[in-house]
């Protein structure tokens, strides 16, 4: 019977010798979830057969108890059948007719439950279910994995981060373990051999040409566990690039930095929708080896690469939302880092931020779109005023589909520290320096909203791909506080499109990782684009990370390649209050 009710209910609670005596009986498994109308109840009946009922959440539990009394004889009838016509078979006389068990519900304290009670507070955690003879322990909402999937593309030395998901239980209390293929005669399999317990494995050159396998148990806090699942690899390890780019500046992060420092990262790591495209591989970087534009190629680079950094804050730029979703989401939860994701209007990438979960804690989001903002926000009437006076300039404005992210996070364990964490991922055009005077001029404002009206005090980390150069009016807006009406940026795309416009913002900001030859390098550029700039009245910079060398990048022509995921180079600083 026990060996019926793991396969038909497909769940196991901890190992049995865990569990105290009354364990021994059999389950009833309940799922009841107060948003959905009807709760589900799996349990095998005395004759083995195994049973599935939907019931409302609002019946009387009598009803539900009158049902399964009916399915148990109904069992009961066809097994006595059976067993008649096996005996008349032999010879044997016949037996009466199977009778109604008698079928009541018993809370955890053993006082019989009343049949008036709604399901939905009848079946409790514990409580006993009585079928004729047999005994069921009622398991109400036990862990369960609702997904469990490995990535497509495994390399030696590169970390595996499976994507968990699961009802009622939490990643960090599930149990993992790691199987290597082992290796069989001819035509035959060889079996697994067990590699590791941990969530996120690094296979070692050894098992390059074997496939892996995973077994997790969900668990919960309350550590209770529920069905393993298993799932193997669609594919053999791969030989791993051998020396990336990044690995020289992991050297510098091993460790996460203290409590009183903040490691912060920006970085765009190249959106596949646009690395895969016939442009992008014949014009753009046709120095790149085609399978090392691929994404599942590229997010094993990546995953490493960011995990390496032991960062707190990583703003990234250019994430594609399934990326988002099934890769980078479910990896960094992994290493203890909680993601947001706001996507572009009418694209399907944008901006992610993580943070470190043990550090801070989400206090609000505040994201915009920039076209939106500027057209119904009263926080920029007067830039919206000053902008109707130039038309052309004002609709290229709200086309661009450009986004802002804002996320307040507060300190576990200082509550007076709060962080305003900004990320964004201005107009790309080179043309285009007079729009992205203008988005910044809508970010800055409704920053100075969030983290001077809302949360007073609270110090600025702006991150992101500015597209702008230090020479650029922007830069200069950002590092000065002004920008006068005669900019040249004004003029970025002829005097048909000139707005002249003084524009200022109150924020004292650096750039922490001051102005690097360049953070995005292609075959037909080279530029700084990208800054995490920081209130320099409340933060200072503690370290900043070297960038790879010029001869590190050019390994490979030019970025991205087959040692580096993106065309940008990571930012990474670490900072702290002064």
């Amino acid at each position: 019977m026990w060996q019926k009710l793991r396969s038909s209910l497909g769940w196991l609670r901890a190992a049995p010798a865990a569990l105290p005596a009354a364990a021994a009986m059999e389950r009833a498994v309940v799922r009841c979830v107060p948003s959905e109308p009807k709760l589900s109840l799996r349990f095998v009946l005395p004759d083995g057969s195994a049973r599935h009922m939907q019931r409302d959440q609002t019946e009387p539990l009598g009803r539900a108890l009158a049902r399964i009394a009916t399915n148990a004889a109904k069992g009961s009838a066809k097994a006595a059948k059976k067993s008649k016509k096996a005996r008349a078979e032999d010879g044997a006389g016949s037996e009466a007719a199977a009778e109604v068990p008698a079928v009541q519900l018993f809370s955890r304290g053993g006082e019989a439950v009343g049949e008036e009670v709604p399901n939905a507070a009848a079946w409790e955690d514990g409580a006993v279910l009585h079928i004729g003879e047999a005994r069921y322990r009622v398991e109400r909402n036990p862990p369960a994995l609702t997904e469990l999937r490995l990535p497509r593309s495994l390399l030696a030395g590169f970390p595996v981060c499976p994507t968990v998901r699961v009802e009622f239980a939490a990643p960090q209390h599930c149990h993992f373990r790691w199987y290597r293929e082992r290796p069989g005669p001819p035509g035959g399999d060889g079996g697994w051999e067990e590699e590791a317990a941990e969530r996120v494995f690094t296979p070692s050159t050894a098992l390059v040409g074997l496939r892996l396998k995973l077994r997790c148990t969900p668990g919960d806090a309350a550590r209770r566990f529920g069905a393993p699942r298993e799932v193997e690899s669609s594919g053999p390890v791969e030989a791993g690039p051998g020396a990336c780019s990044f690995d020289s500046r992991h050297l510098y992060t091993r460790r996460v930095c203290g409590d009183g420092s903040v490691r912060t990262v920006s970085y765009n790591i190249l959106a596949d929708t646009y690395a895969q495209t016939e442009f992008s591989r014949t014009v753009l970087y046709p120095y790149c080896a085609p399978y090392a534009l691929e994404l599942d190629y590229r997010q094993n680079l990546l995953k490493k690469e960011l995990a390496g950094y032991s960062a707190d804050l990583i703003c990234l730029q250019e994430v594609d939302k399934s990326v988002f979703v099934d890769s980078l989401a479910p990896a960094l939860d992994a290493f203890g880092l909680e993601g947001l994701f706001k996507i572009k209007e009418k694209q399907h990438e944008g901006l992610a931020t993580f943070y470190r979960r043990d550090k801070f804690s989400l206090l609000s989001q505040h994201d915009i779109a920039f076209s939106e903002a500027l057209v119904s926000d009263p926080l920029h009437k007067e830039l919206r005023e000053k902008l109707a006076r130039y038309p052309l300039v004002q609709e290229k404005v709200l086309q661009r589909s450009s986004v802002l992210q804002v996320s307040v996070l507060q300190s576990t364990t200082d509550p007076s520290r709060r962080i305003c964490v900004a990320n964004t991922h201005l107009y790309w055009h080179p043309k285009g320096g007079n729009i992205r005077l203008i988005q910044i001029a809508v970010a800055l404002s409704h920053i100075r909203h969030v983290a001077c009206d809302l949360y007073p005090g609270a110090p600025v980390i702006f991150c992101g791909d500015f597209n702008s150069t230090p020479s650029s009016g922007t830069y200069s807006f950002m590092m000065s506080g002004g920008i006068a009406e005669d900019h040249e940026d004004w003029v970025s795309n002829g005097e048909e499109e000139r707005c002249n416009m003084p524009l200022s913002h109150p924020f004292k900001l650096l750039s922490a990782c001051g102005e690097p030859a360049y953070t995005n390098y292609v075959g037909g550029f080279h530029g700084c684009l990208d800054y995490i700039f920081i209130d320099k009245n409340v933060l200072e910079v503690e370290q900043v990370i070297p960038l790879p060398s010029h001869e590190e990048v050019t390994t490979h022509q030019a970025l991205p390649s087959v040692s580096h995921p993106s065309d940008h180079i990571a930012l990474v600083c670490d900072l702290k209050w002064k």
